[in-house]
């Protein structure tokens, strides 16, 4: 199958995003300084390092292998990242963060694994459902075993404990099924599964059930408790008012806002580059989301259509989601801003993950 050039839109909105990410971080960064004493230098370092030229070559490697190399190996590439995510319940392998055993750590280098085991199981359910289109025994082969790899990879998340990435995981799987062809009587079924299956989860789940409560009644919620964070993020990105108070100017960071470099990063934008420069950061991730699609939905085969879709779902609801929570519009979700906020993991896999796509649009319809 000849090919031609990748998608120079969504390589074109990956720098940009990965630049002004980058550049929002090191202004966050300086609230660090104040607070924990950390070096500034050596955090700017780690981040452009670890995140993004590792990044960058990951990016490289995966948009120029074809993306139907993955589907030789998907379940290899599943079964290694469940593995090794499982590591960090291993005592001496697995890093506790607060309340959360996510990480593992190696020496001087730590990282989640669980990004790894996200796309595993993107790559893994699309060569799956690829490869049962035409069989006439949907349940059996189409949603039963969807059910099963959920669960099973689910159990890893939900055990560390991260309801949000099993959350974003099942959404991603979710719309592969749908995509697949799967008759709308089970679609409703797994639907009402879900809701089901959620609110136990949230009944059983104190924190998450805080968040839920905080986010219907903020209003009601302590200032102090609960609702400080939320409450924190919309004086930050309030009093950035149209333009901002400029770049490395904002207070919040210094002192209010829990994890400024982190899940709080949106709001330190907004109070920096003001209504206009955190509008433009979410321009560019609903431009990364519909070129991706673009991208997917123009793939020559549907595991390409369907492996594409699950890595925009991945990338783009974590992303879109954080900047909702930090307007109050959605609960907190404790995940990074992908592009932005520190986790040299995360933006790494994400950079791969859109390798991935650069290497569908690659096959697909050049416009």
């Amino acid at each position: 199958m000849r090919t031609h050039a990748p998608d120079k839109l969504l390589f074109g909105n990956l720098i940009i995003l990965t630049t002004v990410g980058f550049i929002i971080f090191s202004s966050a960064s300086m609230g660090l300084l104040a607070r924990e004493g950390a070096q500034f230098g050596a955090v700017i370092v780690k981040q452009f390092m670890y995140g993004i030229c590792l990044g960058g070559i990951a990016l490289f490697i995966t948009s120029f292998i074809s993306y139907k190399v993955w589907r030789k190996y998907a379940f290899y590439i599943f079964f290694g990242a469940l593995i090794l995510t499982s590591l960090v319940f291993i005592p001496h392998f697995g890093v506790t963060h607060g309340g959360a055993t996510r990480w593992l750590e190696f020496g001087p280098v730590s990282f989640q694994p669980g990004e790894l085991l996200k796309l595993a199981f993107v790559i893994y359910l699309a060569t799956w459902l690829s490869t049962i289109k035409h069989e006439k025994h949907v349940l059996k082969f189409g949603v039963i075993p969807f059910i099963v790899l959920t669960a099973i990879t689910g159990a890893v998340f939900l055990l560390q404990p991260d309801t949000i990435d099993f959350f974003i995981m099942g959404l991603a799987g979710f719309i592969m099924l749908f995509l697949a062809g799967c008759p709308w009587r089970y679609i409703f079924t797994i639907i009402l599964v879900g809701i089901l299956g959620g609110g136990i989860l949230i009944m059983s789940r104190p924190y998450v059930k805080e968040r839920i409560m905080t986010f219907i009644s903020f209003e009601k919620a302590d200032i102090r408790g609960a609702g400080y964070q939320v409450n924190q993020s919309l004086i930050a990105i309030g009093s950035g008012g149209l333009l901002g108070k400029g770049f490395g100017q904002s207070v919040q960071k210094f002192q209010y806002l829990p994890e400024p470099v982190g899940d709080s990063i949106f709001a330190v934008t907004g109070e920096e580059f003001g209504f206009v420069g955190a509008s433009l950061l979410i321009l560019l991730f609903v431009a990364f989301t519909l070129r991706g699609i673009r991208t997917s939905i123009h793939a020559p085969d549907l595991f390409g259509i369907l492996l594409g879709v699950g890595i925009v779902v991945l990338i783009s609801a974590q992303s879109l989601l954080n900047i909702a929570s930090m307007l109050a519009i959605f609960p907190l979700t404790g995940k990074p801003l992908i592009f932005v906020s520190q986790g040299g993991t995360a933006l790494l896999t994400a950079l791969a993950e859109a390798g991935i796509l650069l290497s569908i649009s690659r096959y697909g319809e050049k416009k």
